[in-house]
């Protein structure tokens, strides 16, 4: 039971200190949308990635990154319907 308690407490612990791992309470849309900011935001800081995409896409690398940043605002569409009490 000590390694079961030992455990919870570790994983509260990088709940509390990193935001992306969720809580109990974080909802599938609010999980996705942590995911797909924190990939985003890693293309953008990876220049030659930022390359790859432009290339692929037949693109300028300002217009990739404009494109991944307005994605950033909504990566999942509008949040869902909260359920009344």
């Amino acid at each position: 039971m000590g390694d079961r308690y030992n455990i919870h407490s570790q994983l509260e612990h990088l709940q509390s200190k990193y935001i992306g791992t969720g809580h109990a309470d974080t909802t599938k849309y609010e999980w996705l949308v942590n995911q797909h900011r924190d990939s985003y935001a890693s293309y953008l800081g990876h220049p030659d990635l930022l390359s790859y995409f432009a290339i692929a896409e037949n693109e300028a690398k300002a217009r990739v990154r404009f494109n991944l940043m307005e994605k950033m605002l909504q990566p999942c569409g509008p949040p869902p319907d909260k359920p009344e009490d």
